[in-house]
């Protein structure tokens, strides 16, 4: 989860290839990634909702 400070919770183009490379990072270690919200104004942005996960 992350906040992003201007209100708008979608994932941008730089938090969609964060996410992925963490992905990458803890499976590594056999860490899955279940979700990745982002928090704004009003609901937060599920990755995994979207299908970026």
């Amino acid at each position: 989860e992350h906040n992003h400070p201007s209100g708008n919770p979608e994932a941008s183009a730089p938090d969609r290839a964060v996410t992925a490379r963490l992905k990458q990072a803890l499976a590594l270690v056999e860490v899955r990634v279940l979700d990745h919200f982002i928090v704004g104004d009003g609901e937060p942005t599920s990755m995994a909702r979207r299908g970026w996960l």
